[in-house]
């Protein structure tokens, strides 16, 4: 890989860090006294109210409401464009943000707080001669302005204007000014920031003696760090380094870093993607409320016209309701030829909804409590008790997230959108793999865990179903272990085409009908007399019908109170050894 390809990728990596750090405590206070200043625009007390919570879907529409209005005061005017373009910045519409700032007037308050944020658009933008001429203002307020701002991500921000506008000189001496005044406030995430652009900087100038330390330091500085985008970029970087190095060894243990940093960042993805998702559903219900609310002085004017179309509309509904008898007497003869068919399918999606709802509202209201308890022991300050708050949550999330998984490849499934692509795959590495992802739940349960697979053992199947098969296998046997219990995986002795893997556990087994039952074709079983899980068996269908259009087969071997084995087996590859 050449260095110019290398500087472009490293680039791009670190461009998402990109930050304006603002200290906007005394900002919220200006503005709530300013709020006061105007008492009769309801409007703009109620934007600075949702903006002040951070809800800036609100804070949009009643900003909005502002600007329809037509006021023509000046203060309002420019509180109600700086609001409006946080609001967009912080929902990362750069353009709509930038246009709003832009028309603040320059008698306003708060401009040089407008100056960082136009830097940091322009900075995301690649219009790096507007950045800069944004940022460098900020060197020019005096002490009293600048305590509120992070001077070292302007500095920062400068040194990669200047890099890209290929002024090496300048670009050095900010990234310089950045690099010391981070390292002495010990800002971990914003270090290794630094350290990679004054690498890449280096780099690009074919001075690998000087850019080498930096890109090691800031490997070593993730380890200090919970930010799995730094690890996984860093790990990228040292493999790049390593490469052209020639270490080729080194090179691909930093590229197995990194991939597992990935995979650990997709998960986390997922789980931010659902959050993502209530949020806006959250946003949503709430503007319907308003809007409600809005109406209900019109629903009382109209109140006698509204019981008159009633009226009407029970007698078309009546009318529809004579209708629709008549035609069910004529197609009666119909219905009941489809009647079992249709009653035997409205029983399953009847008994997977009250299922799914259950584990769902199960899993949202544990997440109520856990977040309840999680706040008071935040205040009381009961740290021993927070750790294990936390490590309940990342239990129930995982829970839900595992269910709603299944749920999406059943439905693949069922409308035959799921794509199937054999290849050949190391049975030791996938292991090993799913071991990383489940090896928090595993520790939490202090439950042992052996890979025995042996290292020369190759299979052909596809990789994303596979997994899917693991995974689902795996968090059962988790699921019924407790502390002390061992999960083992091995292969046994194998035929001439075939590898027999088994997923062995000893926590509580199962009975002979519940074994019975999940080997039948019904996608679900009933709630079990227990309370530490609710078992639909729809994870187990699918492992059913994955492992056989990989041509393979499952099997359970189970005692109750004694442990279980699910024994996969699984077409070989031509490269065993």
């Amino acid at each position: 890989m050449s260095k110019k390809i290398f500087f472009f990728i490293l680039f791009i990596l670190n461009h998402s860090l990109l930050q304006a750090k603002i200290n906007t405590h005394f900002f919220d206070e200006e503005l709530i006294k300013t709020r006061q200043l105007f008492p009769s625009e309801r409007n703009f007390k109620k934007a600075c109210f949702f903006y002040l919570n951070k809800n800036y879907d609100s804070t949009l529409i009643y900003t909005n409401k502002i600007l329809n209005s037509k006021t023509k005061n000046n203060l309002l005017l420019d509180y109600t464009h700086f609001l409006r373009g946080t609001s967009f910045q912080e929902k990362d519409l750069f353009d709509k943000a930038t246009k709003e700032y832009k028309l603040i007037s320059k008698s306003f308050k708060f401009n040089h707080i407008r100056d960082v944020y136009l830097g940091y658009l322009y900075l995301n933008k690649n219009n790096f001669k507007l950045a800069l001429y944004y940022l460098k203002k900020i060197e020019l307020l005096d002490q009293n302005k600048l305590k509120n701002i992070d001077i070292s991500s302007v500095y920062h921000n400068i040194g990669l204007c200047y890099l890209h506008l290929s002024d090496y000189k300048n670009s050095e001496i900010y990234l310089f000014k950045s690099l010391i005044l981070r390292n002495t406030k010990k800002e971990t995430e914003l270090l290794i920031n630094s350290c990679m652009d004054l690498a890449n900087l280096y780099y690009i100038q074919y001075k690998d003696s000087l850019a080498i330390p930096y890109f090691r330091k800031a490997y070593q500085l993730s380890k200090k760090t919970t930010n799995f985008k730094l690890k996984q970029n860093t790990a990228l970087n040292m493999a790049v380094v390593e490469e052209n190095l020639k270490n080729y060894s080194f090179a691909i243990e930093y590229r197995k870093e990194y991939e597992n940093w990935r995979d650990s960042l997709n998960d986390q993805n997922k789980v931010w993607e659902i959050a993502e998702k209530e949020k806006k559903f959250s946003v949503n219900i709430k503007e319907k409320e308003i809007k409600v609310l809005e109406a209900e002085n019109k629903i009382k004017i109209n109140q006698r016209n509204w019981l008159i179309y009633s009226f009407s509309l029970l007698i078309i509904i009546f009318i529809i309701g004579i209708y629709f008898y008549k035609q069910k007497i004529k197609t009666n003869k119909i219905i009941l030829s489809q009647r079992n068919k249709l009653d035997e399918l409205n029983a399953t999606k009847d008994q997977l909804f009250s299922i799914v709802s259950h584990d769902l509202r199960s899993s949202v209201n544990a997440l109520k409590t856990s977040n309840t308890k999680l706040l008071e022991n935040l205040e009381s300050q009961n740290y021993t008790e927070l750790d294990k708050l936390l490590q309940n949550n990342s239990s129930i999330a995982n829970g839900a997230y595992n269910l709603l998984d299944n749920l999406l490849n059943w439905a693949l499934l069922q409308t035959k959108q799921l794509y199937f692509q054999k290849e050949t795959l190391h049975l030791y590495s996938i292991i090993q793999q799913i071991e990383y992802n489940y090896k928090p739940l595993i520790l939490n349960k202090n439950i042992r865990f052996e890979n025995r697979v042996k290292k020369d053992h190759f299979i052909i199947a596809d990789l994303d179903s596979f997994k899917i098969i693991l995974r689902n296998v795996l968090d059962n046997a988790i699921k019924f272990c407790k502390d002390d219990d061992l999960i083992s995986i091995y292969t046994l002795d194998t035929t001439e085409n075939f590898h027999q893997l088994v997923i062995e556990d000893t926590g509580k087994g199962m009975s002979q009908e519940t074994q019975s039952k999940l080997m039948e074709e019904s996608i679900l079983l009933s709630k079990k007399n227990d309370d530490e899980a609710i078992g639909t068996g729809l994870g187990f269908q699918l492992c059913k019908i994955m492992i056989l259009k990989n041509d393979g087969e499952i099997r359970i071997e189970s005692v109750e109170n004694k442990g279980t084995k699910i024994i996969l087996t699984i077409p070989k590859s031509g490269n065993n050894g």
